[in-house]
């Protein structure tokens, strides 16, 4: 295949990229979203090229105990049987030393003779010491300092490894969070050398500004990295830094989000919701804001695809023709779901023995284990949800997720899963998948009935896992907040669970979240699922025609290519 991407304009950066399940690049939506961004870049021959961390260790392998603790091991990956290694070598300065990097490529290929070239940067080469050989191995792992040298290899050593590998015409840099923020650092450094000046100053920042767009994810303030100068003073030794901490800093911190807001021209949320709060949170900056998308054409099932391709032609090239699905009967709507439904059942009685029934109302829920997302809401009245079983009719339940090692607290969200499973053994089945992945995922996006979602508002910057369920055909039960209060047209689309505005009060209170969800199951969902199956019908259609012609990286990244890049 001929790349054309010699001639790349744009640079994507992103701490994680998800590509394949057997590439343990990404954690979760964060490096899947990046993942699904490049696809749509090939699809639409957007000129772009993208950088990131080998993680050699990936994330981790999660093991699950009889309880549900988390147990976590190193993956074990084969990087040849992927990606292929380049050439140049590079060096990036730590701590006064040179640590020397390579790159491995992997080509996402678009139509005809288009590819997005991806670069995998990595340390683990005999020149370095142990330690920094160690750099590129964990994603999200070690101290503070492990972090910010990581940073350092992505942000500066992935601007040198693109002038390396040939890619020298870059006019946008994309930062997808501020993890890859110090490439500003590099960019300076290129100006004032142009300049032939020995250091940047403040009249390179504007011509480094017109060259950088920053995203950001993160609707709490604890998620923004932020280092002690005397530890940056230690790794990068740039007296630039303390010199304009207007630029730099935020009080005695590196801050990572504000370097990327005050160097980026552009900067988004990632939801209209988030947009908003993202503007509390950093005043006095003009933040837009583009909602999230999933790539349609990975995350549709076999059997949707298959009728995709007979009554939508051209629709993995062009997304928003799944509006057409309102068009396609209902009767194979269903056949097509029924499908999915069997083969995620299949696979979780094969890796459970849940005994687990295709005719039962089966919902998911599967995201990163973490307080916030409240993966235990469905349980808050064990007798409720027994009696709503008595009621309705049959229901069980497909988990999956990872809680970050560092995490007790989303820890012990998965054991309180396992302790509902046990209660509730004799009325509905409870299966959690371990080791969550883009396969996982993309079997239970596709094959529950409905997808649930309760995080506490307003911490759901954006979510992608429903706009997953979507373009299946799956309809979303979940609160409004990130992209559902966009995607959410009540009784059309799905169903929401609380209410629009909230209190503190009501934020505070859970009670009210899980009373809702109970009403709307027994009285909304399950009915429609099990007695008038025509209008549940109805709703799968028009999740894919309204939801997944929209919330797609196609319509995205035209967003992005229009407002950012050029």
């Amino acid at each position: 295949m001929a790349n054309l991407n010699n001639r790349a304009s744009i640079a994507y950066f992103s701490m994680e990229i998800g590509l394949l399940t057997d590439v343990p690049t990404y954690s979760g939506g964060l490096g899947v979203l990046a993942g699904d961004t490049i696809r749509a870049a090939a699809d639409l021959k957007v000129p772009m090229v993208a950088v990131t961390l080998l993680h050699r260790k990936g994330y981790f392998y999660q093991r699950l105990d009889s309880a549900g603790r988390q147990i976590e091991e190193p993956v074990d990956w084969a990087v040849n049987d992927y990606l292929t290694e380049m050439p140049p070598r590079i060096s990036v300065t730590i701590e006064g030393r040179a640590v020397a990097l390579r790159a491995w490529k992997y080509d996402v290929a678009g139509p005809a003779d288009f590819s997005v070239p991806v670069y995998f940067l990595d340390t683990d080469l005999p020149e370095n010491s142990e330690w920094d050989r160690t750099l590129t191995h964990y994603l999200y792992g070690g101290d503070l300092h492990y972090r910010l040298c990581q940073e350092v290899v992505l942000g500066i050593g992935g601007v040198r490894v693109l002038r390396a590998v040939g890619h020298r015409d870059i006019t946008r840099y994309h930062m997808n969070e501020g993890h890859s923020s110090l490439l500003a650092l590099e960019l300076l450094d290129e100006e004032a050398q142009r300049a032939g000046r020995p250091s940047p100053n403040r009249d390179d920042i504007q011509t480094v500004r017109e060259k950088c767009v920053f995203t950001t994810h993160t609707p709490v303030a604890a998620g923004h990295d932020q280092f002690p100068i005397t530890l940056v003073n230690q790794i990068l030794g740039r007296h630039e830094v303390e010199e304009m901490k207007d630029v730099f800093c935020c009080g005695d911190l590196l801050n990572l989000t504000f370097l990327a807001l005050n160097l980026s021209h552009y900067v988004n949320g990632v939801a209209k919701k988030h947009g908003e709060i993202t503007r509390l949170m950093f005043a006095g900056y003009n933040i837009d804001a583009i909602t999230n998308g999933v790539h349609a054409a990975t995350w549709v099932s076999a059997p949707f695809a298959e009728l995709y391709d007979r009554y939508i032609p051209g629709w993995r090239q062009d997304n928003c023709s799944l509006r057409y699905g309102l068009s396609i009967s209902k009767q194979e709507i269903w056949q097509a779901h029924r499908a999915a439904k069997k083969a995620l059942l299949q696979f979780v009685n094969r890796e459970l023995n849940s005994g687990m029934d295709v005719d039962v109302f089966t919902v998911g829920f599967a995201r990163r284990a973490a307080a916030y997302k409240r993966m235990d809401l469905f349980f808050s009245d064990i007798q409720r949800l027994k009696g709503i079983v008595d009621r309705c009719g049959g229901l069980q339940i497909v988990y999956a997720g990872k809680a970050h090692p560092k995490d007790e607290s989303g820890k012990e969200e998965i054991q309180k899963v396992y302790r509902a499973r046990d209660q509730l053994r004799d009325k509905i089945r409870i299966a959690y998948l371990e080791n969550y992945s883009m396969d996982i995922g993309k079997m239970m996006t596709a094959g529950v009935d409905v997808w649930l979602n309760t995080p506490l508002p307003p911490m759901e910057a954006s979510g992608t896992s429903g706009m997953k369920a979507a373009v299946n055909g799956v309809p979303s039960l979940s609160v409004l907040d990130g992209w559902w209060i966009e995607g959410c047209i009540e009784g059309v689309t799905g169903w929401s669970i609380g209410p629009a505005d909230r209190t503190a009060a009501a934020v505070a209170d859970h009670s009210q979240d899980a009373a809702s969800l109970y009403d709307k199951l027994e009285q909304v969902v399950m009915p429609l699922f099990y007695h008038n199956r025509d209008d549940f019908l109805d709703v799968m259609r028009h999740a894919i025609a309204l939801n997944g012609s929209f919330f797609n990286t196609h319509r995205m990244l035209l967003q992005y290519v229009l407002k950012a890049y050029f």
